[in-house]
């Protein structure tokens, strides 16, 4: 099987909190890419103060770890499995704010930092309600269909 046969590979019945993981992935991906293509779009729509250095190129591999968290958060809620929604709900929930919290409070990118630090645990809570509404075992989660089967 080839690697793009494998990439467009979905299960017929995704849950509801795989595919929100997916258009999840999609939001963190397309973000990425306006970090990598417009640092400075944190200073138009954020307000962070203007660069000194080379902040931009800071801002680009910034953009970059999105991009790369946003591709594996879609295609992960494509595959269906419960465990990656699971397991972004983990490290959105608890380690982003750990991280970006202090940060943003020292003064780096506080605006984009603050804005990251409250806009990915909530979407991780999100994922954690939809995962909560799931029954374990169905693949078809909430919303879906009752002939959904295992």
């Amino acid at each position: 099987m080839s690697l793009l046969s494998s990439l467009r590979e979905a299960p017929a019945h995704r849950s509801t909190a795989s595919t929100y993981t997916s258009l999840n992935g999609l939001l963190y991906l397309a973000s990425g890419g306006l970090l990598i293509a417009w640092p400075g779009v944190i200073q138009t729509l954020l307000g962070d103060a203007p660069f000194q250095g080379h902040e931009a190129a800071l801002v680009r591999v910034l953009g970059m770890a999105l991009a790369v968290i946003g591709w594996l958060y879609f295609f992960g809620g494509r595959s269906g499995g419960r465990q990656v929604v699971a397991a972004s709900v983990l490290d959105r929930v608890v380690l982003v704010p750990l991280v970006l919290v202090p940060t943003a409070m020292a003064g780096v990118f506080p605006h984009t930092l603050w804005t990251f630090a409250i806009l990915d645990p909530a979407l991780g809570l999100g994922a954690w309600w939809l995962l909560s509404r799931a029954e374990p075992g169905r693949r078809g989660g909430a919303g879906s269909s009752p002939h959904a089967g295992p």
